[in-house]
C-alpha cells in the first residue's frame, strides 16, 4: 500500500463517524506550529516574514497537546518555523503518538542526525523534509550552502534506522522540472517513501515575482502530472488533475487547521485575518462564505494542498471513477 493501514482505515473511520453525527465542517490535518523560529530565511517563506514580531514565541508542550485534543483530527503536521530547534520536539512527538494521532514532523532537514535519537521509528511517524532542487537550486533558495547535503544525509540516516520518511517540494515560476524529475529519481534511490508536490502561493509577505498563477500552475504540473506515474507520489491524483486543469474543486479552508503562538489561525493555513483563542471559536466565528476562488482576491491564485487536498476527501465518494482511481492508486 502506499500509505500504512493505520493512517488509512484511521482516516476512513474518522470521516465516517463524523458524518455520521451530522458534522458539516470537521478538520483532517492541524497544522501544529509550536514556534515560528527558524535557522534558515528560504527566499519563498512567509512564516517568517509574518511572524517578525512574535518570532521568539512558542507553544508549550502541554498547549500543544491541549491543541491535538481540541481539534481531534487524526493527522498531525508538525511546522512551524523548524520545528526541530523546538526544545521539546521529542516530547511533544512522543505525547501525540500516544494519542494514537499520525504525525507529518515537517523539516528542511539539518538537524535531523543530531536529534534522530529522541525519535522511535513507527507507522504513525514520518519526517517530511522539504527539497526543492537539487543541491545548486535548493541551497540558493534556502540561502545557505550545504543544506541539501545535509538534508540528504539525514533522510539516509533516517532511513537507516527504520523511520518513514517523504518529502514536500514546491514548484515555483522558475523551477525547472527536468531537474525536479532528477531530484525525485535521487530520493527514490535513497529510499524516500514518498513525494508530495505543491504549487508556491504568494503570500503578501514574500511578494509576487516567485510565485506562479493560475495557469501557469495549470501548465506545469500537467508536467508533474505525468512524472506521477513515474514516481511514488503522495500526493493524490485528484489533486493534481485539479492542479492541471482537468478538475474542478473548491477550497475546503477549515480541513487543515492551523495553531501557532498566536492562537488558532482564521481563515487558512496561507491567509491571516485574525487569531482565536479557541479551536471552537475559530470554527463557529469564521464567514467562511467569505474565502475561496471568486469570493476573495487574496484566493484567486491558490491550489495549495491545505485547502485542497481536504475537497478531495469529500469529492470520492460522489464518483465511482474517483474511487476506483484512488482504491487503485492506494493499493499500488
Amino acid at each position: 500500500m502506499r500509505f500504512p493501514l493505520s493512517l488509512t482505515t484511521d482516516m476512513v473511520g474518522y470521516i465516517g463517524r463524523k458524518k455520521l453525527s451530522g458534522a458539516k465542517r470537521f478538520p483532517l490535518v492541524l497544522m501544529l506550529e509550536p514556534l515560528h523560529a527558524c535557522n534558515l530565511t528560504c527566499t519563498g517563506c512567509g512564516r517568517i516574514r509574518e511572524y517578525e514580531d512574535t518570532i521568539k514565541q512558542k507553544l508549550s508542550v502541554e498547549e500543544c497537546l491541549a491543541s491535538v485534543d481540541e481539534a481531534g483530527a487524526p493527522i498531525v503536521s508538525i511546522c512551524g518555523g523548524e520545528p526541530m530547534i523546538y526544545p521539546e520536539i521529542g516530547a511533544l512527538v512522543k505525547g501525540i503518538l500516544r494519542r494514537r494521532k499520525h504525525i507529518y514532523l515537517c523539516t528542511n532537514g539539518m538537524f535531523t542526525k543530531k536529534k534522530l535519537h529522541e525519535f522511535r521509528p513507527s507507522d504513525r511517524f514520518f519526517f517530511n523534509v522539504h527539497l526543492d532542487g537539487l543541491e545548486q537550486t535548493h541551497d540558493k533558495a534556502v540561502e545557505r550552502d550545504g543544506v541539501f547535503k545535509s538534508a540528504v544525509e539525514g533522510i539516509v540516516a533516517a532511513k537507516k534506522a527504520g523511520f518513514l520518511v517523504c518529502t514536500n517540494t514546491t514548484i515555483f515560476k522558475e523551477t525547472n522540472l527536468m531537474e525536479i524529475e532528477m531530484l525525485f529519481t535521487h530520493l527514490e534511490e535513497i529510499g524516500v517513501d514518498g513525494l508530495l508536490v505543491a504549487p508556491g502561493f504568494g503570500y503578501e509577505a514574500v511578494g509576487e515575482k516567485l510565485f506562479l498563477e493560475r495557469r501557469e500552475i495549470e501548465k506545469k504540473f500537467a508536467e508533474v502530472y505525468e512524472m506521477s506515474k513515474k514516481h511514488r507520489f503522495y500526493s493524490t491524483p485528484m489533486y493534481l488533475r485539479f492542479l492541471k486543469g482537468e478538475k474542478k474543486l473548491d477550497c475546503t479552508p477549515w480541513g487543515n487547521p492551523t495553531r501557532n503562538p498566536r492562537g488558532w489561525k482564521a481563515p487558512c493555513y496561507l491567509i491571516t485575518d485574525t487569531h482565536y483563542p479557541t479551536f471552537r471559536e475559530m470554527m463557529e466565528k469564521t464567514d467562511w462564505g467569505k474565502y475561496g476562488v471568486g469570493k476573495d482576491p487574496r484566493c484567486a491564485q491558490c491550489m495549495m494542498h491545505c485547502g485542497f487536498e481536504p475537497t478531495v476527501v469529500s469529492e470520492i465518494g460522489k464518483s465511482f471513477k474517483d474511487i476506483v482511481e484512488m482504491m487503485i492508486w492506494n493499493l499500488t
